[in-house]
């Protein structure tokens, strides 16, 4: 059995995107974890924890999808509605951090 991969995307919306422009985001984001090579999806917001050295508390969205392998998670990339997403959104943001895992 293949392990499971998680893909994280944390993004930083632009200063000057408006509340109707967050909302499209919003809903952009909802859509695009209705793929069904999603096994789990988390869309969250920084968490009002402690102000540490370690933590950052900058950006605005996160979303974390969890594959049942490589595979699911490489077909993702390339879905139609993953691509829909990216150019109806890309302009949002000011930047966008992918950090991709496996278990070990």
């Amino acid at each position: 059995m293949e392990n499971s991969n998680d893909h994280s995307v944390y993004f930083w919306l632009r200063d000057d995107v408006t509340d109707e422009e967050s909302a499209i985001f919003a809903r952009e984001i909802d859509s695009l974890i209705s793929i069904d090579l999603i096994q789990r999806a988390t869309v969250g917001t920084p968490a009002p924890t402690a102000e540490r050295p370690v933590t950052d508390h900058s950006w605005h969205t996160s979303l974390i999808l969890e594959f049942a392998n490589l595979a699911d998670h490489d077909a993702y990339q390339v879905h139609p509605n993953h691509d829909v997403f990216v150019d109806r959104c890309k302009h949002l943001w000011a930047k966008a951090l992918v950090l991709d895992t496996q278990p070990r």
